[in-house]
């Protein structure tokens, strides 16, 4: 059979771009596997009911989805036993399209997060790109047999295990440091402060506001230009708002901390000129304490020399008075959304170095190294 026959030609493109795909979603989550931990969390913490339970096992379920998907998309680059990758795609693209049809509806979450934070897309644009994709495994699937085998069994398993070790391998080195690449709004480099500013002439949300009054027991929607004022036959009841346009969002948009009075010291650590030290446990509960005892020792060397120590949590209070009995810490602690915290920085404990609202180090606290000695804080 000629490999340059029309069906060849187009299951061959079919095959690449579905592998370079693959391949490209489970990269650029393999370089931040704690991010789709998080993002599975998401997921079934938005489901609820018994998914919900399913939370403890949301790293296990990342770790297994991203090397299945990376070594999936290896296989079909490579031509490896085409005719069994091609429908295990199909059957992975027949799950996840009316999954994703279901989330573009309800919008459970606010993206999908199928290519980490690298390309974020919203929940249709999610949708109709499993479309896409669902279409390049059904002309697979109808040419796959003018597509000749490429490679002996012995080369094909030496891929496909070489695959699973780089991936598995990558996963493992960024979870005990962190991500090679930061596709985060916190990455070194960014000042955090510039990227909180809304600029003056930027777009606002745009609601359609509809009120709803009732007159003789029946309801009513008016418009605000149109709705009974100061007419006493019409009494009001309730008012909708329906988002038609989103405003301009900052890239940091969530970024506030507060003392143990609850009040906003944000830009008293990011007009600091000095290096700041932040501490990030988005949850306490959930932190290594071997590691975190490393952290009395940070405050105690930063009051001695008179630099700025933040320890920020998103965990309520009752569990930061435990963990800091538990810990011996008699530093104050201040609070921070979770969400923001694991955005920040990925590691539990994590340090971020600040100055005047730029980061310029971030790392897991398990690699600490001596942060005040660094050139780029002088």
């Amino acid at each position: 059979m000629k490999n340059n026959t029309p069906l060849h030609i187009v299951g061959s493109i079919s095959r690449t771009l579905l592998g370079l795909t693959f391949i490209f979603s489970g990269l650029v989550k393999a370089l931040d596997p704690l991010g789709t931990t998080y993002k599975i969390e998401d997921y079934l913490g938005a489901f609820g009911g018994f998914m919900e339970v399913l939370t403890p096992l949301a790293e296990v379920a990342a770790w297994g989805l991203i090397a299945f998907e990376f070594t999936l998309g290896v296989a079909l680059l490579l031509n490896i036993k085409t005719n069994i990758s091609s429908w295990i795609a199909c059957l992975m693209m027949v799950v996840m399209t009316p999954l994703t049809l279901w989330i573009a509806l309800t919008n459970p979450v606010t993206d999908c997060g199928c290519f980490g934070d690298a390309i974020v897309l919203s929940n249709w644009a999610t949708f109709w790109k499993n479309i896409v994709l669902l279409a390049l495994v059904v002309l697979l699937l109808l040419t796959k047999k003018y597509i000749p085998q490429t490679f002996v069994p012995f080369a094909e398993l030496g891929f496909t295990l070489l695959a699973l070790v780089l991936v598995f391998s990558l996963m493992t080195y960024t979870r005990l440091h962190l991500p090679l690449v930061d596709f985060r709004p916190y990455k070194i480099g960014n000042n955090i402060a510039e990227l909180m500013e809304i600029p003056d002439d930027a777009p606002t949300d745009v609601y359609d506001i509809r009120l709803i009054y009732e007159r003789d027991g029946v309801q009513q929607e008016f418009t605000l230009q149109d709705y009974p004022k100061n007419d006493s036959l019409w009494t009001f009841v309730d008012q909708r708002s329906i988002l038609i346009s989103k405003g301009y969002e900052p890239p940091v948009h969530d970024f506030v901390i507060t003392d143990e009075d609850f009040e906003d010291i944000t830009y008293d650590i990011l007009e600091d000129n000095g290096p700041v030290v932040l501490a990030v446990l988005y949850k306490v509960e959930k932190t290594n304490l071997k590691q975190a005892k490393r952290l009395n020792k940070m405050a105690e060397e930063a009051e001695r020399e008179g630099r700025a120590f933040y320890l920020l949590t998103g965990s309520g209070e009752n569990e930061t008075e435990c963990f800091k009995q538990e810990l011996g810490y008699e530093y104050p602690v201040y609070s921070c959304d979770p969400v923001t915290l694991k955005t920040i920085v990925r590691a539990n404990p994590g340090i971020v170095v600040l100055e005047r609202g730029v980061v310029i180090d971030k790392y897991n606290l398990r690699n600490r190294r001596d942060i005040y000695s660094r050139q780029c804080l002088h």
